[in-house]
């Protein structure tokens, strides 16, 4: 089947690409920016294309704890919502990472703190990157810049959530979220039949089968030895993510004389900035963290000892430039520009910043 091209909304292509993904459910609770997802799958009725389980759950709280239930089943199971209500769910999200279960989380964050705005922000980078409840775990979390992105990472969630029995958090925000650009749909994956899962995913719960015991999925252990020892295999997959999982994009690095870091859609502005920068003069280059977690650290501590100067563009006060920070060592100057309550920064602002902070600071 040749790729379909639609075009459609950030949070259309997300619901979409659900269906065409194989989810077996997909749980959630509605909240402005990011409402169109449920909405879509509502009207698309995807338990008459696939058998899919579409649910709006009387909250969040019992949104994430319904992927907990579908995820013990080796289920392909999803949520999404916005910063307060990825909020409420981090207890949930705690307990799945601790039962090493998969899932995909779509946060579409708008302004806060407390209920904020509607409009766009980036302000959820720490609660998502490193973990937001309580305990030592971390999330995969991925940063689509395009709508594109926003249903290409569905698919990839799905193989990171699977291969490392781990929550996949992918982290938008309200501009990419209500956008429209062309996308590319691919063809319908099947959903897994019970024996398949049972094949696939041997930890997953589905009953006695053939005189077996069930497998029991639980994040609670009161053995303080035995839990730490659990701890310990939890920050070792962590590190292996680390090593195996980093995806970023270079844009005009090589002959860079300065860098902005950005993520979603400040990445976007800052290709832009790009362009005014250097018809001054001033070369610069962006550097994209797709994972921003994993970090790519190594990366960026290489490109450090490169060039004059980095400047971390977010629509925050400033949390990923922490990551920045650790990743380059001292080796070069850094300082974050960044626009809060739902203002995205125009390209203008950005090229300003640069030459007011690095460039001449």
């Amino acid at each position: 089947m040749e790729k379909e091209l639609r075009l459609m909304k950030g949070n259309e292509a997300f619901a979409e690409a659900a269906i065409r993904a194989g989810t077996d459910g997909y749980f959630g609770y509605p909240i402005t920016p990011q409402s169109e997802v449920m909405e879509y799958l509502m009207a698309e009725k995807p338990h008459e294309r696939t058998g899919m389980v579409v649910l709006q759950a009387e909250s969040e709280v019992a949104s994430i704890n319904m992927l907990y239930g579908g995820a013990g089943c080796g289920k392909k199971v999803m949520t999404s919502s916005s910063s307060p209500g990825i909020s409420l769910m981090q207890e949930g999200i705690s307990y799945m990472a601790g039962a090493e279960l998969p899932c995909v989380i779509l946060n579409v964050v708008r302004g806060g703190p407390g209920l904020g705005t509607i409009q766009p922000s980036q302000s959820d980078y720490s609660q998502s990157t490193k973990g937001g409840g309580h305990g030592d775990y971390r999330l995969i979390t991925l940063a689509p810049s395009s709508v594109q992105e926003m249903y290409d990472s569905v698919k990839l969630g799905y193989e990171l959530a699977f291969k490392y029995r781990n929550p996949v958090l992918v982290l938008s925000d309200g501009a990419i979220g209500q956008m429209m650009e062309k996308v590319e749909i691919d063809a319908q994956v099947e959903r897994l039949s019970e024996e398949q899962i049972r094949e696939q995913h041997p930890w997953a719960t589905l009953g006695r089968h053939n005189g077996r015991e069930r497998n029991i999925i639980t994040s609670l252990d009161l053995d303080p030895a035995r839990q730490e020892r659990h701890n310990e295999a939890l920050q070792r997959k962590y590190k292996e993510v680390e090593e195996k999982e980093v995806r970023y994009e270079k844009i005009n690095c090589d002959d860079a004389d300065y860098i902005f870091v950005a993520y979603g859609t400040s990445a976007r502005i800052c290709q832009k900035s790009m362009q005014l920068a250097r018809e001054k003069g001033i070369k610069v280059g962006l550097f994209r963290p797709i994972t921003l977690f994993p970090f790519p650290k190594k990366e960026l501590h290489e490109m450090a000892g490169q060039v004059k100067g980095i400047l971390s563009v977010e629509m925050s006060a400033g949390q990923m430039i922490e990551d920045i920070l650790l990743a380059v060592e001292g080796k070069v100057k850094v300082e974050h520009y960044g626009r809060m309550g739902g203002i995205i920064p125009a390209p203008g602002e950005v090229v300003d910043a640069l030459e007011q902070k690095i460039v001449k600071g």
